[in-house]
């Protein structure tokens, strides 16, 4: 009985550390910009999808979680703080949708099994990250109103970066499950 209670107070801490660095992760991957046409590109959609490939649904969307209420608790994680603001303040603004989208991708990201080829990834991976712009578009057009031009602004200044990032990470994933299957957590 005490080797179990040992088992799962090892794996628990070995969560909280993984959610840790993947929130440090997202943190850094939206603070760095990448120079990018036609507006600059951070790589946290990237690191999202990441976070659900590497730890799948459950861990990925704790991670996320965490990275989310990091910054809802005025922690300067999210990209612009602080200096649009910190906090439920920044997190209310018009990003919140996108951010929201964020929680989705991941635990798609996360149950998707990646054994179809390429083509079936790149396809997945657009799926979860669709999730994330529908999501903040919405939030966009409730926040703004619907007669802005919401898509122009809300995604299709990204959309290039996206299929880059998505590319990329179609690439990495015979390599990400690799990890999934080391770190052995789901």
């Amino acid at each position: 009985m005490e080797a179990i209670k040992k088992i799962e107070i090892s794996q628990i801490v070995k969560i909280f550390l993984i959610a840790i660095f993947g929130t440090l992760l997202l943190t850094i991957s939206a603070k760095i910009k990448i120079p990018f046409y036609p507006v600059p590109m951070t790589m946290q959609t990237f690191v999202v999808l990441l976070l659900g490939i590497t730890l799948g649904p459950k861990i990925g969307f704790l991670t996320t979680s965490l990275y989310l209420f990091e910054g809802i608790f005025g922690l300067p994680v999210f990209a612009g703080t602080p200096e649009k603001g910190i906090g439920l303040v920044y997190f209310t603004g018009p990003t919140m949708g996108y951010l929201i989208g964020f929680l989705l991708a991941t635990y798609f990201a996360g149950i998707f099994k990646y054994d179809k080829g390429i083509i079936n990834t790149f396809i997945k991976l657009i799926f979860s990250v669709s999730l994330i712009y529908i999501l903040g578009l919405l939030w966009l057009g409730i926040l703004i109103g619907w007669e802005k031009p919401i898509f122009k602004f809300g995604a299709q200044p990204f959309l290039l970066a996206e299929l880059f990032k998505i590319l990329l990470l179609s690439i990495l994933v015979p390599t990400l499950v690799k990890v999934k299957k080391i770190i052995k957590i789901t």
